[in-house]
């Protein structure tokens, strides 16, 4: 599946997201949370199903001291999600200047010392690179707006 021809994701966080996918559900929520220090705000995109809602789509602004490095992120990431980080199988990938990370329906990167951006699908409804590809558009809002 390609993102090409996805709609606008909207502003989140001091960032842009270009494009999700059409099929992505249409009720969006905005979340904020944190967790071991770091803040979270979180957009989903989910779908009524038989038994209630599915999330398709999530896209994560991380804010934390603790966020150094790409590693430190990916060290952060796995403690959250209860991997274990040295199994857990990422390719590199670039966005413009950026190198992130991907696998297994999920794409971060560090924009910055202290601040991460994680887009993660649901790989029931969407294949993997699509994560790669709404990543590729999310892109940080000028300072002021």
């Amino acid at each position: 599946m390609t993102v090409v021809g996805g709609r606008d994701g909207g502003d989140l966080d001091g960032f842009h997201v270009g494009r999700v996918p059409e099929d992505a559900g249409e009720l969006v929520s905005d979340f904020a949370s944190e967790w071991e220090d770091v803040s979270f705000a979180t957009r989903v995109w989910e779908r009524a199903v038989d038994d209630g809602y599915r999330v398709d789509l999530r896209v994560h602004v991380l804010r934390g001291e603790r966020l150094t490095t790409l590693v430190r992120l990916r060290e952060f990431l796995a403690e959250y999600h209860e991997r274990d980080s040295a199994e857990w199988p990422l390719a590199e990938f670039t966005r413009g200047g950026d190198v992130g990370l991907a696998g297994g329906g999920e794409a971060f990167w560090l924009v910055r010392p202290g601040l991460a951006v994680d887009v993660l699908v649901d790989l029931d409804r969407f294949d993997a690179e699509t994560a790669i590809e709404v990543a590729g558009s999310v892109t940080a809002l000028p300072a002021g707006r």
